[in-house]
């Protein structure tokens, strides 16, 4: 029996003008069902985010980012999804949204460890 298990992952997307279409990448989500694990890392680049808006709420950005790594720790810091479980939380973190921090689309692989799987997928993708 294989100890590989499927996973979902998503990036968060920092667009601070929706009119240009512009966006930074910020984060990843990781949902892998097999080990009940759902978990998200973020890192914003200011530099670049001011770049594309210089008048952005970076405080406003960060708080959406804590927000969205809150609620896949789930317990308080979760709110209302706390008592959700990781698949439910994933998927209401993945739905599409017309806010500044949005998810792209979901994607898939394979791992054995989910949450190395966020870390490099963060390093790889956001860093």
């Amino acid at each position: 029996m294989s100890d590989r298990h499927v996973f979902e992952y998503a990036l968060l997307r920092v667009v601070p003008r929706v009119e240009r279409g512009e966006c930074v990448n910020a984060g990843v989500l990781v949902y892998c069902r097999g080990k009940s694990y759902v978990g998200a890392r973020t890192h914003l680049d200011e530099a670049r985010l001011l770049a594309l808006d210089p008048h952005v709420d970076l405080s406003g950005v960060r708080a959406a980012l804590r927000a969205v790594e809150g609620v896949c720790t789930g317990g308080d810091a979760a709110g209302q999804a706390a008592g959700d479980d990781p698949g439910r939380r994933f998927r209401w973190l993945i739905a599409p949204r017309s806010t500044i921090v949005q998810p792209g689309p979901v994607h898939t692989g394979l791992t054995t460890d989910p949450a190395a799987e966020t870390e490099r997928l963060l390093d790889l993708l956001v860093r």
